[in-house]
């Protein structure tokens, strides 16, 4: 990612960064209540028709709702200016005592914001997370068309990125 940006504060439910060219202030904490609407906003206009149809269909303010009912400790922000500027929403699932895994499911930062680190920020919020829940594997699935995020998460350290078939059927009324 940007080499302009180095590391404030490390912790695990608190990273800051700072960005040298726009002097703009990153922070990353777990997802508060008053942060639901604007991640849901920002889903909404990252998750389009056009762009992403598959994560369009499947997004919508519930799925904001229930990862904060169901797994707030594992919902991340990112602010930068003051703003809410990008989210991580994943989860835990447990197969048995000795086999966790953690799934993330949704991820999302402004276009305007690209580029510094602040997708890095949260997945590395979410990773240390998972390491001190003692999970062993982390788990992420997209659009196969989505080269952006694949790339990412291949620099992440995935590997072997399976094809996955989505199939859509229209019900005639």
């Amino acid at each position: 990612m940007n080499t302009g940006i180095e590391k404030k504060k490390k912790n695990h439910g608190n990273h800051e960064k700072h960005n040298g060219e726009h002097e703009s202030k990153i922070k990353i904490r777990p997802m508060e209540i008053d942060d639901i609407a604007p991640a849901f906003h920002l889903g909404e206009k990252l998750f389009t028709l056009r762009n992403l149809p598959n994560l369009y269909r499947i997004w919508d303010e519930y799925e904001i709702i229930d990862f904060f009912n169901s797994s707030s400790d594992y919902c991340f922000s990112a602010i930068a200016d003051g703003k809410f500027v990008g989210f991580l929403l994943g989860t835990v699932i447990e197969k048995s005592k000795r086999r966790k895994y953690g799934y993330l499911v949704w991820t999302g930062v402004q276009h305007d914001y690209n580029g510094m680190g602040i997708a890095t920020s949260l997945f590395n919020a979410f990773k240390n997370k998972m390491l001190d829940e003692d999970v062993m594997t982390i788990v992420v699935d997209t659009q196969a068309d989505n080269t952006h995020a694949i790339e990412f998460f291949k620099r992440k350290g995935f590997k072997d990125p399976q094809a996955h078939v989505y199939m859509t059927l229209e019900l005639d009324k």
